[in-house]
């Protein structure tokens, strides 16, 4: 017994290629099941299912254990993607580019690194050091939270690849535009004291051999650690979601966020900056409120501003910037996530 337990434990490693075939396999048959299982919970239940009560829990057991799929299918390829993308890899292929050109891929970057805002400190003091001009280190901070492989997967599951598409080149749009306006503006001297005096370091990275059996543990490890961090998250964000789905009337909904009302965008992002959450609890909250007549452009304002503009990421880079580069950071992304709000709610 314990041999059979130790050989099924070490097959992933040991045979990656086949365990990775058997796990898209299993991955996919529980996803086809998800509708008739949700819909056979919610008629167990002593509720009537066309009652407000009954689409709530039906819309609570369908996307609770889909959400949960697509995130850790999702965190265990980008797991093995971003064993390639370590922090002292992107500090090198940053290092020494000019702006323009290293914004975009500074952004670019940033949607397959494991990278949040609680790692913004670090991430930026190894910028620094590694002599990444301000405006890409910037480009590359608001990406990584905002267009993160969390936000394209739940959107591309939930709404199809032309919304995840649009949700990709706009966040890729403001990150690229925002960090090179910053390092236009050539604020170098808002930075802290402390960082600026930090010596300059070597951005020079040495490769190493990594094989299937070694990305397939870092699979595992980024599902424990975010799957692990998230998934309260994920169950308020689709709690809340349920109500709105079930109890909120569509023209309540359309009423302060629909296209024709047009302080309803930076309403939407007024409400977004204090939430503290991330995309895999916020957009269970953007399906609920589309579903219910809330304009496109609304809801990715608020989506945007939910996870770029969040006050506990602007708290924790007050340890590297002074207040005047914060507001400039926050002002210039807000300026963005409004624009791309108005333009869409305009043309869609």
């Amino acid at each position: 017994m314990t041999a059979q337990t130790l050989s099924f434990k070490t097959w992933p490693t040991r045979q990656p290629a086949a365990f990775l075939a058997l796990a898209v396999l299993v991955w996919f048959a529980a996803y086809q099941t998800l509708m008739p299982v949700s819909e056979a919970l919610a008629a167990l239940l002593p509720v009537e299912r066309s009652s407000h009560l009954g689409g709530a829990l039906q819309f609570f057991f369908y996307d609770t254990p889909k959400v949960l799929l697509l995130l850790t299918g999702v965190v265990f390829v980008m797991g093995m993607v971003n064993s390639y993308f370590t922090p002292e890899r992107t500090r090198a292929l940053l290092a020494g580019r000019t702006e323009g050109l290293a914004n975009v891929m500074a952004a670019s970057l940033g949607i397959v690194t494991p990278f949040c805002s609680c790692s913004a400190v670090p991430l930026f003091i190894g910028f620094v050091q590694a002599g990444v001009p301000l405006g890409v280190t910037f480009s590359f901070l608001i990406s990584a939270p905002m267009v993160n492989e969390v936000a394209l997967a739940l959107l591309f599951g939930m709404f199809g690849w032309k919304v995840a598409l649009l949700y990709l080149s706009l966040g890729l749009g403001v990150a690229v535009v925002a960090g090179w306006v910053i390092g236009r503006l050539k604020m170098e001297a808002h930075l802290e004291d402390w960082v600026r005096e930090i010596p300059k370091m070597s951005a020079d990275f040495e490769a190493t051999d990594t094989t299937l059996a070694d990305r397939v543990q870092a699979g595992f490890a980024s599902v424990r650690e975010i799957v692990g961090k998230v998934w309260p998250y994920i169950l308020a964000g689709i709690a809340i979601g349920a109500g709105i789905h079930g109890y909120v009337p569509q023209d309540f909904m359309a009423s302060f966020m629909g296209k024709d009302v047009w302080w309803s965008v930076p309403l939407a992002v007024v409400i977004g900056v204090p939430m503290y959450t991330n995309a895999a609890g916020v957009i269970p909250i953007v399906q609920a409120l589309l579903a219910k007549g809330a304009a496109l452009g609304t809801v990715l304002a608020f989506m945007m501003s939910v996870i770029a503009l969040s006050l506990p990421e602007m708290v924790i880079l007050r340890k590297v910037l002074k207040v005047r580069l914060i507001a400039t950071f926050a002002g210039v992304v807000a300026f963005g996530i409004l624009l791309v709000g108005f333009v869409f709610n305009a043309v869609l």
